[in-house]
């Protein structure tokens, strides 16, 4: 994992090559026949597209398929689910999987214009909704239905941040409380500075391998126990109820359905927390808190890292920071280090189930990974 952050010295090559050549040294008697890249929008942000073949020459290898999966900031996520379907279709026996994605090179407002190409061009950022502004949306109408107040919601980027305190790739490494959340700036309302993640530069990788190549493996070696990805609809106007993140719940209830798991055997989640809204009603649409009490949970420390069910463990999209097409990696790898016992400062003790969760748009399309130990 790259350290997140604004690198200014770094392209996007830069960080693919980096994270992508660091996990291959890590596992040198193995060699990738597949490479999958995640990422959102490298062609507005960076002017580069067919990142595939990009890191392939990068990386010095040929002669096999090299390609980006595109799922707004589910791309990592799904670039994880693509590997995994082409190990178990036998099509492959090791694949690259990189995120990278290159943000801080675009001012606000084209950022903005980028991120918004999540949703629905010609219903939504045509009348000048953006992706902040319609999780902004949900946030007042879920204060409104269960009657949620802005010191509840705060306890989720608290959490992350001093989760961050401990994490070497975090990019804000700075304790916040719940009134430092209430005094930042508003940037939509009633969403705030601190509510958000961040803009940002960062890129991470992992290689999937099937069953013949563990020989082959370094020690420590996790299982993906299952892979799922759901979609909703595109612009959340069409939804009987924005509230409702029917695709975090379907790629949920059928990666446990997969794994034989229940939800009550998940030792720890790596959530996609783009907004502290996003934490309540994925947490709730997942089953594990009831609709209007994920607030409530998180204020008595349930998600802490040392409560019953720790959330982003390593600070979290909030607090390590949101690449956005890479930020499923990042997840994926922060769950790698949980379950392998490498986790350092972050250590969940005893974990042995890791889920993780990452979103594209309002819940349009959701990755779930489970991952256990060996």
């Amino acid at each position: 994992m790259v350290p997140v952050g604004k690198l200014t010295d770094k392209g996007i090559g830069d960080l693919m090559a980096e994270s992508g050549a660091a996990v291959l040294r890590s596992c040198p008697d193995i060699k990738p026949d597949r490479i999958i890249v995640g990422n959102m929008f490298s062609g507005v942000g960076s002017g580069q597209e067919h990142l595939g073949a990009y890191l392939a020459s990068l990386l010095g290898i040929r002669d096999v398929p090299a390609y980006k999966v595109e799922a707004a900031c589910g791309s990592g996520g799904v670039a994880i689910h693509n590997a995994y379907l082409a190990i178990k279709a036998g099509e492959s026996k090791a694949v690259l999987v990189t995120g990278v994605e290159k943000m801080t090179d675009l001012d606000i407002q084209q950022a903005t214009s980028a991120l918004a190409m999540a949703d629905n061009q010609e219903y939504s950022a045509s009348v000048g909704a953006t992706f902040l502004s319609l999780n902004a949306l949900t946030h007042r109408m879920y204060c409104s239905r269960f009657h949620i107040t802005g010191e509840e919601l705060a306890c989720f980027p608290v959490i992350a941040h001093a989760n961050a305190l401990s994490s070497p790739h975090a990019m804000f490494k700075k304790r916040v409380s719940v009134s430092d959340v209430l005094n930042s700036p508003v940037v939509s309302e009633p969403i705030r500075l601190l509510d958000s993640s961040p803009i940002c530069d960062g890129a991470s990788s992992l290689v999937l391998v099937g069953k013949e190549m563990l020989k082959h493996a370094p020690a420590g070696v996790v299982r993906v126990e299952a892979s799922e990805v759901a979609v909703n609809f595109l612009g959340i106007a069409e939804r009987a109820d924005p509230l409702d993140y029917t695709a975090t719940r379907a790629a949920t209830k059928r990666a446990l359905e997969r794994s034989g798991r229940k939800l009550s055997d998940v030792d720890l989640i790596e959530l996609h927390d783009a907004f502290s809204i996003t934490c309540a009603l994925s947490l709730e649409s997942m089953g594990v808190s009831q609709p209007g009490t994920a607030p409530k949970d998180a204020e008595k420390g349930r998600f802490a890292r040392s409560g019953e069910l720790p959330i982003n463990t390593f600070g979290g999209l909030k607090a390590r920071g949101h690449p956005v097409g890479a930020s499923g990696v990042y997840e994926a790898a922060e769950a790698y280090m949980q379950l392998t016992g490498t986790a350092g400062g972050c250590q969940v003790k005893g974990a042995k189930l890791a889920l993780t969760h990452n979103m594209g748009g309002v819940d349009t399309t959701t990755a779930v990974h489970l991952l256990g130990v060996v």
